[in-house]
Protein backbone atom coordinates (compact mmCIF):
# COMPACT_ATOMS: atom_id res chain seq x y z
CA UNK A 1 0.00 0.00 0.00
CA UNK A 2 1.40 3.40 -0.99
CA UNK A 3 1.48 6.17 1.59
CA UNK A 4 2.67 9.68 1.00
CA UNK A 5 5.84 10.60 2.88
CA UNK A 6 6.35 14.05 4.39
CA UNK A 7 10.08 13.85 5.07
CA UNK A 8 10.86 16.47 2.42
CA UNK A 9 8.26 18.93 3.72
CA UNK A 10 9.74 21.79 5.77
CA UNK A 11 7.09 21.42 8.48
CA UNK A 12 7.64 19.86 11.90
CA UNK A 13 4.02 18.66 12.13
CA UNK A 14 4.26 16.86 8.77
CA UNK A 15 7.60 15.28 9.70
CA UNK A 16 6.22 14.16 13.09
CA UNK A 17 3.20 12.62 11.38
CA UNK A 18 5.55 10.81 9.03
CA UNK A 19 7.00 9.05 12.09
CA UNK A 20 4.00 8.53 14.37
CA UNK A 21 0.93 9.49 12.33
CA UNK A 22 -0.15 5.93 11.63
CA UNK A 23 -2.66 5.08 14.38
CA UNK A 24 -1.08 1.79 15.46
CA UNK A 25 2.14 3.65 16.25
CA UNK A 26 0.56 5.97 18.81
CA UNK A 27 -1.47 3.12 20.27
CA UNK A 28 1.73 1.12 20.78
CA UNK A 29 3.30 4.15 22.45
CA UNK A 30 0.16 4.43 24.62
CA UNK A 31 0.52 0.79 25.65
CA UNK A 32 4.15 1.44 26.61
CA UNK A 33 2.98 4.26 28.91
CA UNK A 34 0.63 1.72 30.50
CA UNK A 35 3.45 -0.69 31.33
CA UNK A 36 3.32 -3.02 28.34
CA UNK A 37 6.67 -4.31 27.15
CA UNK A 38 6.09 -7.65 25.44
CA UNK A 39 4.97 -8.47 21.91
CA UNK A 40 2.17 -10.73 23.16
CA UNK A 41 0.89 -7.98 25.50
CA UNK A 42 0.71 -5.47 22.65
CA UNK A 43 -1.05 -7.98 20.43
CA UNK A 44 -3.54 -8.98 23.12
CA UNK A 45 -4.37 -5.42 24.22
CA UNK A 46 -4.60 -3.93 20.73
CA UNK A 47 -5.99 -6.86 18.74
CA UNK A 48 -3.42 -6.06 16.04
CA UNK A 49 -2.25 -8.59 13.44
CA UNK A 50 1.17 -10.09 14.21
CA UNK A 51 2.70 -8.92 10.91
CA UNK A 52 1.44 -5.36 11.40
CA UNK A 53 2.69 -5.29 14.99
CA UNK A 54 6.07 -6.64 13.92
CA UNK A 55 6.35 -3.90 11.28
CA UNK A 56 5.29 -1.11 13.65
CA UNK A 57 7.60 -2.23 16.46
CA UNK A 58 10.51 -2.41 14.02
CA UNK A 59 9.73 1.05 12.60
CA UNK A 60 9.35 2.63 16.05
CA UNK A 61 12.65 1.02 17.06
CA UNK A 62 14.38 2.18 13.86
CA UNK A 63 13.12 5.72 14.52
CA UNK A 64 14.49 5.69 18.07
CA UNK A 65 11.06 5.93 19.70
CA UNK A 66 11.29 2.45 21.20
CA UNK A 67 14.26 0.37 22.22
CA UNK A 68 14.56 -3.35 22.66
CA UNK A 69 15.85 -4.78 25.92
CA UNK A 70 16.32 -8.36 27.19
CA UNK A 71 13.46 -9.62 29.32
CA UNK A 72 14.78 -11.12 32.53
CA UNK A 73 11.78 -13.43 32.83
CA UNK A 74 12.11 -14.92 29.33
CA UNK A 75 15.29 -16.35 27.88
CA UNK A 76 16.26 -15.07 24.41
CA UNK A 77 13.28 -12.71 24.34
CA UNK A 78 13.37 -8.95 24.07
CA UNK A 79 10.85 -6.44 25.34
CA UNK A 80 10.20 -2.92 24.13
CA UNK A 81 10.27 0.32 26.08
CA UNK A 82 10.14 4.01 25.28
CA UNK A 83 13.32 5.95 24.71
CA UNK A 84 13.57 9.60 25.75
CA UNK A 85 12.28 10.50 22.27
CA UNK A 86 9.33 8.17 22.82
CA UNK A 87 8.60 9.43 26.32
CA UNK A 88 8.35 12.95 24.94
CA UNK A 89 5.27 11.81 22.99
CA UNK A 90 3.36 11.48 26.29
CA UNK A 91 1.99 15.06 26.26
CA UNK A 92 0.75 14.40 22.69
CA UNK A 93 -1.15 11.34 23.95
CA UNK A 94 -2.56 13.28 26.91
CA UNK A 95 -3.69 16.11 24.60
CA UNK A 96 -5.41 13.61 22.27
CA UNK A 97 -7.03 11.90 25.25
CA UNK A 98 -8.29 15.17 26.71
CA UNK A 99 -9.64 16.26 23.32
CA UNK A 100 -11.33 12.88 22.86
CA UNK A 101 -12.79 13.02 26.39
CA UNK A 102 -14.26 16.44 25.66
CA UNK A 103 -15.61 15.87 22.17
CA UNK A 104 -16.01 12.12 21.65
CA UNK A 105 -16.78 10.43 24.98
CA UNK A 106 -20.13 8.63 24.88
CA UNK A 107 -22.69 10.66 26.82
CA UNK A 108 -19.89 13.09 27.70
CA UNK A 109 -18.47 10.57 30.18
CA UNK A 110 -14.75 9.95 29.86
CA UNK A 111 -13.71 6.33 30.45
CA UNK A 112 -10.67 7.27 32.57
CA UNK A 113 -9.29 10.26 34.40
CA UNK A 114 -5.64 11.23 34.78
CA UNK A 115 -4.68 12.09 38.35
CA UNK A 116 -1.33 12.91 39.88
CA UNK A 117 -0.13 9.90 41.84
CA UNK A 118 1.28 11.94 44.74
CA UNK A 119 -1.86 14.02 45.36
CA UNK A 120 -4.72 12.13 43.74
CA UNK A 121 -5.79 15.39 42.08
CA UNK A 122 -6.84 15.52 38.43
CA UNK A 123 -4.23 16.93 36.08
CA UNK A 124 -5.03 20.20 34.38
CA UNK A 125 -6.08 20.26 30.74
CA UNK A 126 -3.07 20.81 28.49
CA UNK A 127 -3.01 24.26 26.97
CA UNK A 128 -0.65 26.47 25.06
CA UNK A 129 0.22 29.28 27.46
CA UNK A 130 2.00 32.62 27.36
CA UNK A 131 5.09 33.01 29.53
CA UNK A 132 2.86 34.45 32.28
CA UNK A 133 0.49 31.47 32.18
CA UNK A 134 -2.36 33.03 30.17
CA UNK A 135 -3.99 30.48 27.79
CA UNK A 136 -3.40 31.20 24.10
CA UNK A 137 -5.23 30.10 20.98
CA UNK A 138 -3.77 29.95 17.48
CA UNK A 139 -5.21 33.46 16.98
CA UNK A 140 -2.79 34.77 19.62
CA UNK A 141 0.39 33.30 18.19
CA UNK A 142 2.57 34.75 15.46
CA UNK A 143 4.81 32.42 13.48
CA UNK A 144 8.40 33.60 13.21
CA UNK A 145 11.35 32.41 11.17
CA UNK A 146 13.21 29.54 12.82
CA UNK A 147 16.80 28.48 12.22
CA UNK A 148 15.67 25.80 9.74
CA UNK A 149 13.47 28.11 7.69
CA UNK A 150 13.76 28.35 3.91
CA UNK A 151 12.45 30.90 1.44
CA UNK A 152 9.35 28.72 1.08
CA UNK A 153 8.91 28.72 4.85
CA UNK A 154 9.16 32.51 4.90
CA UNK A 155 6.29 32.73 2.40
CA UNK A 156 4.17 30.28 4.44
CA UNK A 157 4.83 32.25 7.64
CA UNK A 158 3.92 35.55 5.97
CA UNK A 159 0.71 34.14 4.49
CA UNK A 160 -0.32 32.40 7.72
CA UNK A 161 0.25 35.46 9.90
CA UNK A 162 -1.61 37.70 7.44
CA UNK A 163 -4.62 35.35 7.25
CA UNK A 164 -4.83 34.51 10.96
CA UNK A 165 -3.68 37.64 12.77
CA UNK A 166 -4.59 40.64 10.60
CA UNK A 167 -8.35 40.13 10.15
CA UNK A 168 -8.95 40.62 13.86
Amino acid sequence: MYRKRFTGMNCSIARALDEVGEWWSLLIVRECTQGMTRFDEFQSELGIARNVLTDRLQRLTDLGILERFPLETRVNTDGYRLTEKGEQLYPVLVALMQWGDRWLAPNGEAPTALVEDATGKAIEPLQVRASGGRPLSFHDIRFARGPGASATTDAVIEKRNRKVLEPR
